[in-house]
């Protein structure tokens, strides 16, 4: 129990599946609960983009601002619950690797919270981002479904 209690920085990732608003729901209430900083992250990833649109700056600058526009309101919904230090991070690539590899060593998080199915489908079942983070991630991962 002693261990709950430095929790300091919880890392929640975010996409648009039904697992992933439930995580953030669930980090709100542990961020506010603990008095910790809640980072939210969400991964552009590079395989739902093709060579041609990568290569197009208008397609992803629009791209860009989409998602920072949806990560501010993921801001202002967790500012609007009570918690108190809320940051946004915007990342582009694989979300379990971009998340273990350059999010956590940045953010530095105690916890990371994720959703346990972040796409829908066949590509489901290709590999799962979150048996990904809980493997290789060096914090404690609260996968949630």
């Amino acid at each position: 129990m002693e261990k709950i209690r430095n929790i300091k920085r919880i890392l929640v990732g975010v996409d648009a599946s039904d697992d992933a608003q439930l995580a953030f729901r669930v980090a709100i209430h542990r961020a506010r609960e603990l008095g910790a900083d809640l980072y939210i992250v969400n991964v552009i990833e590079d395989h739902d983009i093709n060579v041609y649109e990568k290569l197009d700056d208008d397609f992803m600058r629009r791209k860009r601002s989409m998602h920072g526009e949806t990560l501010t309101k993921y801001k202002q919904l967790a500012e609007e619950a009570g918690v108190k230090n809320v940051k946004i991070i915007s990342v582009e690539g694989n979300p379990g690797k971009t998340i273990v590899k350059d999010v956590i060593p940045s953010v530095k998080p105690d916890l990371l919270i994720v959703g346990s199915i972040g796409k829908q489908g066949v590509r489901k079942y290709f590999g799962s981002q979150a048996a990904y983070m809980a493997k290789y991630s060096p914090v404690s991962v609260l996968v949630v479904r």
